[in-house]
């Protein structure tokens, strides 16, 4: 009887289990593209099971132990997703179709991923093709004109970063870093990403508001990048790829200045004898213009004298790929850029990267993330612009009478009787500045998860370590006239160590109609610095750069020029985030982060809340017969952020000598005053309304956004009355508020032939709404060019006269109540005349206006481009409407008046009745009056620039790799009708502006 048991369970063991294995197989397939273009790395999941597959190089994958009717996804980045359904066939070919709106892709956010159709934020994604269109060394300038809302300030000198302002100005001290972006590469954070190259990129997302960027606490203030760099798939075949540009820049719109001729004509009409004088000694020295005997036989160009083109080139290798279990991607970049400013000034960087993400186990993942970055740049000597502007076009470079100039004879303004030496070119060989750049930068994770597809643990540890080496040497030498300049050295030292440690779980679920996604994270943070600095003067051997330290300097000259700091800030937060879908028709986001910093004593800790809302209004069943409109979404937000890249505190001990009699007995003493604030963070309020659409077959995308953006507690400089000491403070508020609209439209009209052509737009207007003083302002700028902070009115707005016009002769100067009641102006014809703005009849300090502010009223960029066959084009542009730019390089004539100026102002001067009723005249130039501040020394800054141009060939050929070779034009034209180089000034002054060049490069790709 058993025996009978026995055979009968082994029976029905054995025959399960061929039913079974006649149940379940095994298929294989490879997944393309519309154009059979093979797609590694799609993922291909059994829906409803742990069964998944990977495609390898060439677009194959396998999935074991599937049965007939059993459905398997494909997705891939870019493209719709598609469905299979198993049948009785072993092999499946599955073609993908690109999806312009992507609303399936998956967005990078804040410790996490969305799908972009699910964001209730305003959240801008850039991809890796748009990024590399841009020569360039820092990665944040190929986004100028992409992104509405975020504007990128040009940075000319090689090397140095552009200005980034997301969403405005929120911040009154700029120059702190207190207005810095967040960046975010890889979960890593850092204030800069000069150590990127931009073909390691593979997207960057632009959290604009504040509930997007929220779940980042007090590092968020001013709008976080989050970047994600290009790595390597699970079996895949290593992929080669080469790529380098060389190139030229060249400066455009040069400044035209006054040429002898026309200088020698100002100078005459000025009726300045002392200028006359210097005019006949340059004859004498020079010798007389044969084309015109009363000019001097000289006519220099500074500009043209200083300016020189320089060259660009970057090479970047890379290799990436991945076994069964290990992906990874490496990759090494050597860039290098010259400055058209003729001296030692160049940028040189050389790049290594990997990234290495290993599988433990099916439920276990690790990774690192390390970069090293070793750059050397010389820094440009800027006065040299502000010589070159100022500089006598009557004198030459050289000058061989000068011989007591040393070591070169160049020429001195001072012999020709000038009060300054004016040659710039002092300036560019007789000094040098370096500084070398080493950063380090990794980051180490391990993702747990611990519940299979649905609850996961994620702790990441990065790390970034920079070290600044500074050195500063001015070498001596003399100019005549009694002028020498002593040698000196300046050495400088500067270590960054900051250290992040984050910990997160998600919980990821579906039940029924609902999804839903639940994180909680610890963040720690500790950043770390130390600074020293010294200068010495007579160094020895200074001819020879083995000499340029300081133990060569005079041990005496090291006196009060030498200190060394440190700093030290810890950051403690806890934070999490609700993310539901309903039906994919309502959606609600919600994040709060508590926060602890340690620069702040009074109130360490901040709470800051966010919500979003979302609705799917194309899922509705009304929509069903709009057959236009794809998708369409309707979203609005709310969220707080803090900034603490603030002043911790500020404040002083203020001793006074007092003197005073009692009685009939006089005594001298002292009053002692303290005075100090105990600040916190600024806080950051934005509301957020958007929406976004896809119509037209998803050929028509849409986006609009308007926000309403406060920074409350803003710090900014208090006087404090009676003793007179300025202090920063939580004193202000400030707003933030526009619309942003981006409309991206794409088409395939053959197999040979698609297009696309785009366009952004977005306002801005900055506005305080708040000061907490009595006064309602705050004072900015200098006395000379005023700038005020005013309630209902701009940050660091420029404030001034507003002129009407000039006087044309002196009947009308005579007729002018303002003349008589100001005698001391001695108006003449050829002054401007002001506009009395109250009616009192005098023109004082009471009739000075706003004359607007260096942020633009709207900024706006576009883009067309084709692909046909193996021909493609892309062209981008930029401009922005409103913004002002005080032309501070000419308004200095208020201090020296004995300089050249530029051919503007020789041409357009005043010059007898009916000629100008603009320009002042030459001797109205020299005037206090007409040198005030107004509106004709502060200019509009509107510009439209061809941004990039590129035209690609691409070579296609079994027996060889995959070429590219292409041709690039950055920024080759610009049009404006500001007086200076370029209108992209940072600040709105422009003084000594490094010019932004043109590029025009030829590039190669190479993939194997």
């Amino acid at each position: 009887m058993k025996v009978k048991l026995f055979l009968a369970c082994a029976f029905f063991l054995v025959f399960s289990g061929i039913i079974n294995a006649q149940q379940t197989k095994t298929i294989s397939g490879i997944v393309t593209d519309e154009n059979q273009v093979p797609l590694p790395g799609a993922e291909v999941k059994v829906i409803g099971k742990s069964i998944f597959s990977i495609t390898d190089f060439d677009g194959n994958f396998t999935l074991e132990d599937v049965a007939v009717g059993d459905k398997f996804r494909v997705t891939f980045l870019g493209f719709s997703s598609q469905e299979a359904e198993i049948t009785n066939q072993d092999t499946y070919n599955i073609s993908l179709q690109e999806d312009p709106g992507q609303l399936d892709e998956v967005v990078v956010v804040g410790y996490g991923t969305q799908k972009k159709r699910d964001l209730t934020g305003s959240i801008v994604s850039i991809s890796s093709e748009e990024i590399e269109k841009t020569p360039t060394s820092n990665v944040m300038q190929s986004l100028q004109g992409k992104v509405p809302g975020v504007q990128i300030v040009s940075a000319g000198s090689p090397g140095d970063s552009p200005t980034v302002r997301i969403r405005g100005l929120g911040t009154y001290n700029t120059g702190s870093g207190a207005s810095n972006v967040l960046y975010v590469v890889d979960g890593a954070f850092y204030d800069d990403i000069d150590f990127l190259n931009t073909k390691d990129i593979k997207s960057i997302n632009v959290l604009k508001d504040a509930s997007s960027a929220a779940i980042y606490g007090v590092r968020a203030a001013n709008g976080v990048v989050i970047i994600e760099t290009k790595s390597g798939r699970i079996n895949q075949k290593p992929q080669f790829e080469y790529e380098g540009y060389t190139g030229i820049q060249k400066a455009q719109n040069v400044v035209k200045m006054a040429n002898a001729e026309q200088f020698v004509t100002m100078v005459q009409e000025s009726g300045s004898q002392a200028e006359q004088q210097y005019i006949l000694n340059a004859m004498q020295r020079y010798g007389r213009s044969r084309v015109n005997p009363n000019i001097p036989d000289v006519n220099t160009d500074w500009y043209d004298e200083i300016l020189r083109g320089g060259i660009m080139q970057s090479h970047s290798i890379g290799v990436s790929g991945g076994g069964e279990e290990v992906a990874y991607a490496l990759g090494a970049n050597y860039f290098s850029q010259e400055g058209i400013l003729d001296m030692k000034n160049e940028y040189e960087r050389f790049n290594i990267r990997s990234k290495m993400d290993v599988d433990l186990s099916d439920r276990f993942r690790t990774g690192v993330n390390a970069v090293f970055s070793n750059a050397t740049q010389y820094t440009p000597e800027n006065g040299a612009w502000f010589k070159a502007y100022f500089a006598v076009p009557i004198m030459p470079v050289i000058d061989s009478m000068n011989t007591a100039a040393t070591p070169n004879r160049y020429s001195n303004a001072q012999n020709l009787g000038y009060r300054g030496t004016q040659n710039p070119f002092t300036d560019l060989n007789y000094n040098n500045n370096r500084i070398k750049v080493r950063k380090l930068l990794a980051n180490l994770f391990f993702e747990g998860d611990l519940i299979e597809d649905k609850l996961t643990f994620k702790t990441s540890y990065s790390h970034n370590y920079s070290a600044f080496e500074e050195r500063y040497v001015n070498l001596p030498y003399t100019l005549g006239n009694n002028f020498e300049r002593i040698s000196s050295i300046t050495r400088a030292q500067n270590n960054f160590s900051n250290q992040y440690w984050d910990n997160t779980l998600t919980y990821n679920d579906e039940f029924g109609d609902h999804d839903i996604t639940l994180l909680a994270g610890h963040s720690y943070r500790d950043e770390a610095g130390s600074f020293f600095r010294a200068t010495g003067q007579e160094i020895r051997g200074v001819r020879f750069d083995s000499s340029w330290y300081l133990d060569f300097a005079n041990p005496q000259s090291f006196a009060d020029n030498v200190g060394e700091n440190i700093s030290r800030i810890y950051g403690l937060s806890f934070f999490g985030r609700l993310a539901y879908d309903y039906k994919d028709k309502f959606l609600a986001y919600g994040t709060l982060r508590y926060e602890r910093s340690s620069k702040f004593t009074k109130d360490p800790w901040g709470l800051f809340p966010s919500v979003g809302l979302g609705w799917v209004v194309s899922e509705e069943d009304f929509m069903e017969k709009v057959d236009f409109i794809s998708f369409l979404k309707l979203r609005a937000s709310y969220g707080q952020l803090g900034n603490d890249n603030v002043v911790a505190s500020s404040g002083q001990n203020t001793i006074n000598n007092v003197f005073t009699a009692f009685g009939e007995q006089a005594y001298n003493g002292f009053t002692s005053t303290s005075v100090f604030t105990d600040n916190t963070w600024e806080r950051v309020e934005e509301k957020n309304f958007g929406l976004d659409a896809n119509m037209l077959d998803d050929r028509l995308n849409l986006t609009a956004d308007y926000y309403i953006r406060d920074t409350k507690d803003a710090i900014m400089p208090i006087t404090i009355p009676v003793i007179n000491v300025v202090l920063q403070q939580n004193a202000g508020t400030i707003r933030n508020q526009g619309l942003e609209l981006s409309a991206q439209w794409s088409d395939n009209l053959s197999e040979d032939f698609s297009y696309n052509i785009g366009a952004n737009f977005a306002t801005v207007h900055n506005e305080i709404t708040k000061i907490n003083n009595k006064e309602g302002f705050i004072n900015g700028g200098t006395a000379e060019f005023r700038q005020i902070s005013r309630i209902g009115d701009p940050l660091l707005a420029f404030y001034g006269y507003e002129v009407e016009g000039v006087y044309q002769n002196q009947a009308q100067v005579d007729a002018d109540p303002y003349a008589a009641n100001q005698p001391e102006a001695n108006l003449m014809p050829g002054d401007l005349i002001y506009k009395d703005q109250n009616g009192d009849g005098f023109i004082n300090a009471d009739d000075r206006v706003i004359l607007g502010s260096f942020l633009p009223d709207f900024t706006y960029g576009g883009n067309l481009g084709f692909n046909y066959k193996a021909v493609d084009f892309s062209m981008s542009f930029y401009g922005q409407v409103g913004n002002k730019i005080l032309n501070r390089k000419r308004g200095e004539i208020i201090f020296t008046q004995d300089t050249n100026m530029d051919a503007d102002l020789a041409i357009n001067r005043w010059h007898g009745e009916g000629t100008s009723n603009s320009y002042p005249s030459s001797a109205g130039l020299r005037k206090l009056w007409n040198q005030q501040l107004s509106d004709f020394w502060v200019e509009d800054g509107d510009f439209f620039r061809i941004q990039n141009i590129q035209v690609g060939y691409t070579i296609k050929n079994d027996n060889l790799p995959t070429t590219r070779l292409y041709l690039t034009a950055e920024r080759p034209f610009t049009f404006f009708d500001y007086n200076g180089f370029d209108p992209e000034v940072n600040n709105g002054v422009d003084r000594q502006t490094y010019p932004v060049p043109s590029i025009y490069t030829v590039g190669i790709n190479v993939k194997i």
